[in-house]
C-alpha cells in the first residue's frame, strides 16, 4: 500500500507509524521500499541531509545483487513502460518535466536505441536524474556514458539514483 501525501514535514514523518513511514516513503527509491524499511530504525532524523544519508547508506551496503534490482527497477527514459502509461506517479512527472513527453519520432527512435544499446552493453537500464534536462541535454549524456565500462555505470548509476532521492524527497518534505 502507498499512502498518497503530497507533502509532509519530517517532524510528522518521524513520528509515524512504521508502516506509515515506510509507505510514505517507499516511491523514494523506485519500487523499493525496502531501503525505507532500513532507514526507519534510525529515526528521528534531524534534516533531509540525514535521512537521505541514512537510505543512501542502506543502499551501499545493501550488496551488489539489491543495488542491480534497485537499478533494474527503473524505467527506460522514454521507454516502452511510458509509451504504455505505466511509470510511477514520480517518474511520470520527472520525465514529463525533462520533455521526453514531446520527443519528435526522429528523437524517440534515437532515444530507443540508445536504451537498447546501453542495456546491452550493460545489463542494466540507462539512469539519469532528469531535472534540469532537455531532450537534448539526456541524448548527450546518454552519448558520453555508452563507452564507459560496466563498472563504471553501476557507480554512476546509484550516484544518479541517490540524485533523483533527493529530488524526490525535497518534493515530499517541507523544511
Amino acid at each position: 500500500m502507498t499512502i498518497d501525501i503530497t507533502r509532509t514535514t519530517l517532524d510528522e514523518l518521524n513520528s509515524m507509524p512504521a508502516d506509515t513511514f515506510v509507505d510514505v516513503l517507499s516511491g523514494i527509491f523506485e519500487h523499493s521500499p525496502w531501503v525505507a524499511q532500513a532507514a526507519e530504525p534510525q529515526r528521528p532524523f534531524h534534516s533531509v541531509d540525514a535521512l537521505h544519508s541514512a537510505m543512501t547508506h542502506a543502499v551501499n551496503q545493501a550488496g551488489d545483487r539489491r543495488q542491480l534490482a534497485l537499478i533494474d527497477a527503473h524505467p527506460e527514459l522514454a521507454g516502452k513502460a511510458a509509451v504504455r502509461g505505466e511509470l510511477t506517479h514520480e517518474s511520470t512527472r520527472e520525465q514529463s518535466g525533462a520533455g521526453l513527453n514531446l520527443c519528435t519520432q526522429e528523437e524517440f527512435n534515437k532515444l530507443q536505441g540508445l536504451n537498447a544499446a546501453y542495456r546491452e552493453k550493460f545489463g542494466f537500464p540507462f539512469i539519469l536524474a532528469v531535472r534540469g534536462f532537455d531532450r537534448h541535454g539526456i541524448i548527450a549524456n546518454f552519448e558520453t556514458r555508452l563507452p564507459h565500462d560496466r563498472d563504471t555505470e553501476l557507480r554512476e548509476s546509484l550516484t544518479q539514483i541517490y540524485r533523483i532521492a533527493r529530488f524526490r524527497l525535497d518534493d515530499l518534505l517541507d523544511a
